[in-house]
């Protein structure tokens, strides 16, 4: 005898609205959830599986045996089935054998479950997402964090292998135990925000979390989903907003997982042109069914509601928008217009874009990790665009990279590596990454990207810093490169946080902790970081000399800050040209000794009233070796008493 009573969570309105792609909180109907029915507690499941024979649930309370506990098939076509279970409780494990139309038994965990087993059945949980939230203070105010005239300074983690016990450095931390030791981290160097690397369910981890199965569900490598609240909560109390990567573009073929849920290719395109991924050897959603559209987009709205997130950063767009992505010809088909773009792919980021800002508003924030060129990323939908808040600046984290790994002598014939970015960096709202993705495979840490002995490398890599931090744009940085990590960045195991017993390390740490002080603190540096009054060269062809000059404005007329790098190990008595009634002091010079430096102080050495690179007057700067320094223009009113004083006396 059937032991599922009938039961269901869905209205008509529900069901129209998920056959049509536009339901996006499919996480309060889909799943497991602890209801009652006629006075008795229990379970109503419901998954979406259009082309089974039958649908099952199996687990610890059945001897998994798919006999039992047989789901109802609803009546309206949708494909949801759906059941009510009595007696069972939160933590209760559970799979769907799902029996195909050719008599298969695929035993697949909950696509909707909160949570998953760690080990090789991986099961689903019955679990929730309760928690009692006390960041209503940074929930109320967040908007302003969030906004594309606020610093946004973000430190990229991954959670496994931040930080572990020393005792047992094989074993996770718990979120909890991480939130002891990151808050107070985070908040001593002054990120403004922080970025997991994906923390929704993963099998394999040499994936780093991008290959999901659970898109609900928080890995419980490191906790419950409480548990993970709680990291998030006490950010938020420490004024600290929280990204998470997101992964729509693609999931992995585990037997229990999304890969032919019903039996038939559910949630990917049945084309492997289309929907297998040949260098990650996963599946790719079918951005055109309206079903896996309700699925992804309510999956982003469960981030962002549940778990309070503040923004999440999509990982892999490029794929996403091209057919041609990892394809040689004859591997991949044009659309309708002969083109290569995925214009399904698109229209779903179009969607899942409108969706999310108009249930939050400006108090979230999305960021497309896209390398190429595709146009109008972070410009609105309704003209045309796909709708993002931000864009990682690929181009200019390669070029950058390219740039300083030349030796200083040679710098000069790749001057412009540095300078091209400013012909694009107002296209769209960029974000500047010094990403995971460039500290892995053989392709060294940042600091042994640096050319030179062990001096010219931190120099160097501090005269990088002041550059990133100093460009217009937001700003990420991974983990460990805040003190100069040497080895690449390995998963297994924690950071080498005892590099920071030496000084040139602990100098880094300094140097980044300031300048995210200085990002934060002077407005000049964030007002207008995506506005094209924001930035102006004063040199930017000065060749010989591997010099670089520009300014930073703010609103105000006088917020104005310069920043002078330059690129060669040689102590320079440079000239620049400033406006008539400018006054300049030094307020950042990398090369101190706090820092690691070698303590050449950057003083200005005269002021003439004579023209100088189109400019009425110049001054004459002491800059120090292969450093970045940073003037503040002093305020018109605070100069004018200096200099009535001065004469008085």
């Amino acid at each position: 005898m059937n032991s599922v009573k009938t039961y269901t969570l869905f209205t008509d309105h529900d069901v129209y609205l998920f056959k049509e792609g536009r339901h996006y909180k499919l996480y309060g109907k889909f799943g497991a959830h602890s209801v009652e029915k006629e006075g008795v507690k229990g379970v109503y499941f419901s998954v979406w599986a259009p082309n089974a024979k039958k649908v099952s649930v199996i687990g610890n309370f059945n001897n998994w045996n798919h006999k039992d506990h047989i789901l109802f098939p609803r009546w309206d076509g949708s494909g949801i089935w759906e059941g009510f279970i009595s007696g069972l409780t939160w933590g209760t494990l559970y799979k769907y054998a799902v029996e195909t139309a050719r008599g298969e038994i695929l035993e697949k965990s909950d696509p909707y479950a909160l949570s998953w087993e760690q080990n090789l059945q991986a099961a689903s949980l019955v679990s929730t997402t309760w928690y009692e939230w006390s960041d209503d203070d940074w929930m109320e105010k967040r908007w302003k964090k969030n906004s594309l005239s606020a610093p946004l300074s973000v430190y990229e983690l991954h959670l496994g292998s931040w930080i572990r016990q020393i005792d047992a450095p094989d074993k996770y931390l718990n979120y909890r135990d991480i939130a002891e030791k990151l808050v107070p981290y985070v908040k001593e160097m002054e990120f403004t925000h922080v970025e997991f690397m994906p923390i929704m369910e993963y099998p394999y981890d040499p994936s780093w979390g991008y290959q999901i199965t659970g898109f609900y569900a928080a890995t419980s490598r490191f906790g419950s989903p409480q548990d993970l609240m709680f990291l998030i909560n006490e950010l938020h109390k420490n004024d600290i907003g929280v990204i998470l990567d997101w992964v729509p573009s693609h999931f992995p073929g585990d037997a229990n997982g999304l890969h032919r849920f019903d039996g038939s290719y559910l949630y990917e395109h049945e084309d492997p042109k289309k929907g297998f991924h040949p260098d990650w050897k996963s599946y790719i959603f079918n951005y055109g069914r309206n079903e896996v559209k309700s699925f992804l987009i309510s999956n982003a709205m469960f981030w962002l509601e549940r778990y309070h997130a503040d923004g999440l950063r999509v990982d892999a767009v490029t794929s996403m928008l091209h057919l041609d992505y990892s394809r040689n010809e004859g591997e991949w088909e044009p659309n309708i217009e002969g083109g290569n773009v995925n214009l399904e792919a698109k229209a779903f980021l179009q969607e899942f874009n409108t969706a999310v800002y108009k249930e939050f508003g400006n108090s979230i924030i999305t960021i497309a990790e896209e390398s190429s060129d595709f146009p109008m990323l972070t410009k609105p939908v309704h003209d045309g665009g796909v709708g993002f808040g931000m864009k990682w600046m690929m181009g200019w984290m390669h070029d950058t990279l390219d740039y300083f790994k030349e030796a200083p002598e040679n710098r000069k014939y790749h001057h412009h590596k540095i300078t091209f970015a400013s012909v694009y960096m107002y296209n769209e709202n960029y974000m500047m990454p010094l990403s995971h993705d460039e500290v892995v495979h053989g392709k060294a840490s940042l600091i042994y990207k640096m050319p030179g002995d062990e001096w010219q490398k931190f120099a160097n890599l501090r005269t990088l810093y002041v550059y990133m931090y100093s460009h217009p744009g937001a700003k990420l940085l991974f983990m460990g490169d805040e003190f100069a990590q040497t080895g690449e960045w390995n998963f297994t195991r924690s950071l080498d946080w005892h590099l920071l017993q030496y000084p040139v390390h602990k100098g880094m740490q300094i140097l980044v902790k300031d300048l995210n002080h200085l990002y934060r603190s002077e407005t000049a540096f964030y007002e207008n970081q995506f506005d094209k009054s924001g930035f102006e060269w004063v040199e930017a062809d000065d060749l010989g000399n591997s010099v670089y000059v520009y300014l930073r404005k703010g609103r105000k007329r006088d917020d104005v800050l310069m920043v002078v790098l330059n690129m060669i190990p040689q102590v320079l008595e440079y000239t620049i040209g400033v406006n008539a009634g400018t006054h300049w002091e030094v307020i950042f010079n990398s090369d101190d000794q706090k820092y690691g430096g070698s303590g050449v102080h950057a003083d200005i050495l005269n002021e003439k009233q004579e023209e100088w690179m189109k400019h009425p007057k110049s001054i004459t700067i002491k800059l120090p070796p292969m450093a970045g320094i940073i003037l503040r223009q002093k305020k018109d009113k605070k100069y004018k008493l200096q200099r009535i004083k001065q004469h008085k006396k």
